[in-house]
Formats: C-alpha cells, sequence, structure tokens
C-alpha cells in the first residue's frame, strides 16, 4: 500500500489498522512489532509520512494513523505478549547508545538469536526518546514499558556506561564482540557563530537545555524566553518553556511557514498556548548587559530561489533590525555527533567534514569491517521513525555480517514496486476526519500532562473503517494463523504471480459458471416475494458465517418455516424461456444436500420437497445418497 511505502521503516500500516478496526488490539501490535519495537512512542512522536501518501486524501482526508497506533499500543501490555521462540546463536554484538536506532538493531539482531549488549552512557535508557522529547509529548512509562519488554528478548542493557571513558571499542573487541554498531546520536547543538552565544548564564542549544530538564536538574524558567528555529524540537523547548513558568516565548525563524519543519497541528498547540512565531527573522546578536541576557538583535530576511537541490537561502534586509526582549535563549538550529568518545584519531574511523561519521549508505558499515554506524550520528539530527530504519538496516547487514556474507559496497536500488492499488468507488462517501482530543489550554502550563488525550474505542474504530483497503491483501496473516492444514502459509503469501508457457494436446475449458437470475421469470414471483430464493442465497442462509448463523429462518419474518419446495431447472434444460439447453449437472445433487442440511438444522418436522424432472445424480455412489435422504431424511421427491 503506499501508505506502507511512505514509511521510513516499511511498516504494514494497512495491515494494523484492519486489526483496529476489528478491535483486534494485539494483533494490530503483533504487525507493528514485525517491523518496529516502539509502537506507543510512534504513536505520539511520529512525523506521520505515511498520512501525506494516504489514498483517502482523493476522497477526503488521510486516514488518522499515527493516533490508531498510539490507540493500539495503549490497549495492550506488551509483556502478555508472548516472546517467539528464538534460537540462540553464540556471537555477541556492542550497541554503542540506547536511543531508538540502537534499541531497534538489538531488537532485531536478538530475534536472530545473536547475544546483544546495548551500551548507554545516561542513567537511563532511551537515548534522545528520553532525553530530547518532553513527557507531555511522550510520557516516560510508555517509553519505559517498551524498554521493559526489549529485555525480554534477552538484551543487556548497561547505563552509566561511557564509551571511551568507561569501556573503549578495542576492549569491546578484546571481550567477544564480533560486530559493534554505533548509535550515539547527535549530542551537540550546532553554534551560529553569533556574538553572545558563548554566554551560559541565559543561553541554551536546546539538546542541553531538554537534557536538563529530563534530568530534574533545571526546574523553572522564568522571564520572557526566545526560541531559533521553528521544527519539533522547537516547538517542544516553547512548550517546556510555558510549563517551566516562562511569561513569554518568541520564536524566530528565518525562512517561511511553507519552510516550517514542524507540522501545522504543533504550531497551532504553541501559539494557542501562547507563543508567538516570526517568519523572515534572523538572529544577528545576543545582546548581554551587566552579565546577562536581555533581549536578541534581529533582522528581517528575505529568500533566495531555490537552488539546484530545491533549497532556498535567506539574505538579511538592510536597515531591517530590531530588537526582541528575552531573559532565556533557546537555540534549536541543529545538532551534531559528539565524537570525542572514539579518542583523537576517531578510533580510525572514517569522518565527513560536518563531523559524522562516514558509512556505506546501504550497509552502514564504516571503513573498519564489523563496525557499523546509524542514526543520528551519521545524518545529524532526524526523526524517532528514520533512526528506527536505521537501526533496523543495520541489524540486517549485521546479521549478514555475522554470518559471513558478502556485503554490497554501494547503495542497492529497490525496484519501484508500481502503483497498481485498487480503484477507489465513485461512490465512496465522504467523511470526517478523526478529531483527536487534546489537553485543554488552560491545564497545560500547570505541569507535564500528555497533551494527546485517549480517543474513544468507538470512533478509533470508525476512523479505521475509513481505510480503503487500496492495498489489496494487508498481509495481516490471520488467515495463516486460523489454517489448521497449513495450506495458506506465509511463502504462499510472497508468491507472485507467473505467465507461463505450456505445449498440450488438447484444452479444456472449466471456467465456472454463475447463478442464473430467475427474476426474469413471472412465474416464480422471485422479485416479488422475499421467502423466493436461489439455491445460493438459502446456502448462505444454511452457513454458520451467514446472515442467521446457521439457523433456518424465512427472510420476510425471520420465523422458522414448516415447509420449504426446491424447484429444479430453473435456468437450464429450457429452450423457451432461455436458451438453455444443457443441463447444469451439480443442481439435483446440491437441491439433496440443502434438504438434508436444512432438515438438520431445523428438525424433523420440516418438511422438504423437491419437485423435478429427473434425478441426475451423477459421480459414485450419489445414488446411494439420493435414496438415504428420501428413505431415512424424509426428503421427498
Amino acid at each position: 500500500a503506499p501508505c506502507t511505502m511512505a514509511c521510513p521503516a516499511n511498516l504494514n500500516v494497512q495491515g494494523y489498522v484492519q486489526m483496529v478496526k476489528e478491535g483486534k488490539y494485539r494483533e494490530a501490535i503483533e504487525i507493528i512489532m514485525r517491523d518496529l519495537p516502539f509502537p506507543g512512542v510512534l504513536g505520539r512522536v511520529c512525523p506521520r509520512p505515511c498520512e501525506k501518501s494516504c489514498r483517502r486524501l482523493e476522497v477526503d482526508e488521510a486516514i488518522s494513523i499515527r493516533e490508531l497506533k498510539k490507540v493500539a499500543a495503549d490497549h495492550v501490555k506488551l509483556g502478555e505478549i508472548p516472546v517467539p521462540e528464538i534460537t540462540s546463536r553464540d556471537e555477541m554484538v556492542a550497541i554503542i547508545g540506547s536511543g531508538p536506532a540502537g534499541l531497534t538493531a538489538a531488537y532485531f539482531l536478538a530475534l536472530e538469536g545473536y547475544q546483544v549488549s546495548v551500551y548507554e552512557a545516561m542513567p537511563e535508557t532511551g537515548g534522545m526518546m528520553r532525553y530530547g522529547i518532553p513527557e507531555h509529548r511522550l510520557p516516560g512509562s510508555v517509553l519505559d514499558e517498551e524498554i521493559e519488554n526489549l529485555k525480554r528478548y534477552g538484551i543487556e542493557i548497561h547505563t552509566n556506561t561511557a564509551i571511551g571513558k568507561d569501556l573503549t571499542i578495542e576492549e569491546l573487541q578484546k571481550h567477544g564482540a564480533r560486530a559493534i554498531f554505533l548509535a550515539a546520536g547527535a549530542w551537540k547543538g550546532l553554534k551560529l557563530g553569533l556574538p553572545g552565544e558563548e554566554h551560559t548564564e541565559g543561553f541554551s542549544h536546546v539538546v542541553t537545555f531538554m537534557r536538563e530538564v529530563q534530568l530534574g536538574r533545571r526546574k523553572k524558567l522564568e522571564g520572557k524566553v526566545v526560541v531559533f528555529g521553528v521544527g519539533h524540537s522547537g516547538m517542544d523547548a516553547t512548550q517546556v518553556a510555558f510549563r517551566l513558568g516562562a511569561e513569554s516565548v518568541n520564536m524566530i525563524d528565518p525562512f517561511s511557514l511553507a519552510e516550517m519543519p514542524a507540522d501545522s497541528k504543533e504550531k497551532k498547540e504553541v501559539e494557542s498556548e501562547g507563543a508567538k512565531i516570526h517568519f523572515h527573522v534572523a538572529p544577528q546578536r545576543i545582546v548581554i548587559e551587566n552579565g546577562k541576557v536581555v533581549g536578541v538583535e534581529c533582522s528581517r530576511t528575505r529568500l533566495t530561489e531555490p537552488d539546484t537541490t530545491g533549497r532556498r537561502k535567506f539574505i538579511p534586509i538592510e536597515g531591517s533590525e530590531f530588537f526582541i526582549e528575552a531573559d532565556h535563549v533557546i537555540s534549536s538550529v541543529g545538532q551534531e555527533p559528539d565524537l570525542d568518545f572514539l579518542g583523537e584519531d576517531f578510533s580510525g574511523l572514517e569522518v565527513s567534514k560536518w563531523n559524522f561519521l562516514v558509512v556505506n549508505p546501504e550497509t552502514l558499515q564504516t571503513n573498519k569491517p564489523g563496525i557499523f554506524a546509524g542514526g543520528d550520528v551519521i545524518t545529524g539530527s532526524a526523526t524517532v521513525i528514520e533512526a528506527v530504519e536505521a537501526g533496523k538496516r543495520a541489524a540486517k547487514y549485521m546479521a549478514k555480517y555475522l554470518r559471513g556474507e558478502e556485503l554490497p559496497t554501494e547503495w542497492q536500488e529497490v525496484p519501484p514496486v508500481g502503483t497498481n492499488w485498487l480503484e477507489i468507488p465513485d461512490d465512496t462517501p465522504v467523511k470526517k476526519r478523526l478529531e483527536v482530543p487534546i489537553l485543554p489550554v488552560e491545564k497545560r502550563h500547570s505541569g507535564f500532562e500528555e497533551i494527546s488525550l485517549p480517543v474513544d474505542e468507538e470512533l478509533a474504530k470508525k476512523e479505521a473503517g475509513r481505510c480503503l483497503n487500496c492495498g489489496g491483501c494487508c498481509e495481516c496473516y490471520e488467515c495463516v494463523k486460523a489454517c489448521q492444514a497449513h495450506a495458506v502459509t506465509i511463502e504462499t503469501h510472497a508468491e507472485q504471480e507467473k505467465t507461463l508457457s505450456i505445449d498440450v494436446g488438447s484444452v479444456i475449458l472449466a471456467p465456472g459458471f454463475k447463478t442464473f437470475d430467475p427474476s426474469r421469470y413471472d412465474t416464480y414471483q422471485y422479485s416479488a416475494y422475499p421467502n423466493v430464493v436461489t439455491s445460493i442465497e438459502f446456502e448462505r442462509i444454511l452457513s454458520a458465517t451467514g446472515p442467521y448463523q446457521g439457523h433456518v429462518q424465512r427472510p420476510s419474518d425471520r420465523k422458522e418455516p414448516r415447509k420449504i419446495a426446491w424447484l429444479q431447472c430453473v435456468g437450464s434444460r429450457d429452450i423457451n424461456q432461455c436458451d438453455h439447453s444443457y443441463c447444469s449437472s451439480v443442481c439435483c445433487m446440491y437441491a439433496v444436500k440443502e434438504a438434508v442440511i436444512a432438515k438438520e438444522h431445523a428438525g424433523s418436522d420440516l418438511d422438504c420437497a423437491i419437485f423435478f424432472m429427473d434425478m441426475r445424480t451423477y459421480g459414485k455412489d450419489f445414488e446411494k445418497y439420493y435414496e438415504r435422504a428420501r428413505d431415512e431424511q424424509g426428503v421427498r421427491f
């Protein structure tokens, strides 16, 4: 489906949405955890690239996909889902960093049976998920549950263990680590080179500011605040500032609203809390008086035409300078890795001029065999879902490396899967998108209560029902679980359509048949009376999955019938009404079978009569079946 193609982690969106529609939350989580270990986290902080590709946009609005993931996660305790049977392997793997990239790699490597140890310098596990995202967006309890679940897979996590200080990469290798994944994140804020930026008393980089708040070291932020940047981190910092007591927050950005990295929902939230956002404004100087920050000198900007990459630059407009008062400035204009843990020579690893580790773009292996890197340490600050994709990909190639397989040396282009989605019916009704309830503004600044409130279960199912299922089979594999004969398997799901050319002596066409429409006959009054049904319709009445759960009822009033008549050869052996001179062959035995089953379902008092020209019981022992129906079951012929 297009939503799956848009997801960096290739998550089966359609599959878990269909499970939510049915209220099968555990099955939804099982589908999600095929591709990532953080359903609750990403149900809150994912930037939703899938929703931009949702074909529901061709009708009205995209499905609220992220919210449905959150609904499923909030209904399931991960500790109650059994850990799959894992064949243990001897090889040891070390993961440096317990953020989304590191923990995702650990999860998939543990599923492969490898002995995985994660090393984290901070007191608690989670990386930027814990120390970079505030509680009102991602409650610590949600993150804690998902990390505890990972430990059930045999993953060992060592906190307060700084690589380069407590352990070195060389020591990890000596202790038996056959492969190492560097997922240390990007913990240094980029410097703008502004006068006054070095004044740490009233100036903070967002990564430092958020870390201090999450560690409990900063509990107040009074006065006026200016935030540089309008990305996700800038929006978070603004909301945190208000919760710590800020009098006002002004956000400035040299670009336009169209270039804003954060989404419109985040913008609406911070503005509702009192923030003012100024586009086309760039800081020029942080003003210091008597050793304190008193404000920011700014200028208006204009944008250049897009370059070959589609990006625009900003140019300050001369004479447009103005001043914004501030007691504290928070810079949220980007992050870079802190590679000091690698030592002076970066442990022999190649590093780019931008201070990122250089890796094979496909395998994420560095220039040193067996050492891989991914996440923010190679890209700079990105999203949780992008880090998850990096961890998943690293685990794939680390496993190949450990098995001694040859790794590709360059990026592997994946052939496009096409856009052969199912057609959207022209009569698809317009339906309003789910409105996610949020915490009232007046309750937000008093603490860090989660801003996104629970969604009513029935509304969530209704929202999931808006999915067009445009990808066809949603690959939930519920049929694989249900088929005890193993006729349907994951392997059969993966089979592709083939066109074969074969030499034969003759061809027999057996394309099947369709039910004859008896409404053309006035004789039977099929269109006039609901109790006149076709054999296929009566088959549905008898079925346990049919409208009456197998209980024999009249469609007109839902009462049990006392007599049922079968009229044979309607639509066949008739050259006067329909020009069908042939015999359909199956109808005689079909009627006998239905009559017998009807009597079994309704009891022996039901009078079943079959009206026929001649009984054509083709096949071995079919005549005996006819005789048993007549002599033992009491079916009248």
